[in-house]
């Protein structure tokens, strides 16, 4: 498996690849750039390695603390960690969650202090329709995020099943074989 420095280069290097082919597909200067956001995001500091005591989880830092639940129910390398979408759609979830309970503190804590007059179906409203009329900026978010997870998982696959057939090839070259012996009857 690569290290995390491994795993930072290659997040930068295939970046004008992402860009290229997101303005390619989008043809929008401002989606284009949500998904190379994404895309450093989902390779630096929301990327499978959270569930490990990695580079990214180390990135988050004294907020680092939120994923200690997440890592301590997941396996690494997992299809809940590391799978393609289904890895990805858990972290943000997971994220979600965490900002869902900060923000309902926050909103009935200013409620309670008389500074905010904000109802739940308010906060429901709004949040329907950000998401409804944003939907083309947090699809691209999404994609982006996608694609930088996608990247290490790649480099995982790739470096993992390369090692077993280095390891064979160089222990037949340094352990010579010891003759067999017949056993006689």
């Amino acid at each position: 498996m690569p290290s995390g420095r491994t795993h930072d280069r290659i997040t930068l290097w295939s970046l004008p690849l992402v860009v290229l082919a997101a303005f390619r597909i989008t043809l929008d200067g401002w989606l284009t750039a949500i998904v190379c956001c994404g895309f450093l995001l989902g390779g630096w500091v929301f990327g499978p390695d959270l569930d490990i005591h990695s580079v990214q989880y180390k990135r988050w830092g004294w907020l680092r603390w939120i994923w200690l639940p997440y890592r301590g129910q997941l396996r690494h390398r997992s299809p809940y960690s590391h799978g393609p979408i289904i890895g990805t759609v858990v972290r943000v979830l997971y994220f979600s969650l965490w900002v869902a309970l900060f923000s309902l503190l926050a909103i009935s804590l200013l409620n309670y202090l008389g500074h905010t007059a904000l109802t739940w179906n308010d906060l429901r409203t709004n949040l329907s329709q950000g998401l409804q009329r944003y939907w083309p900026q947090w699809l691209a978010l999404l994609v982006g995020l996608e694609l930088g997870a996608l990247s290490h998982y790649t480099s995982d696959w790739l470096v993992s099943s390369l090692k077993p057939k280095k390891r064979k090839t160089s222990r037949r070259k340094t352990t010579p074989r010891k003759p067999r012996s017949r056993k006689r009857r």
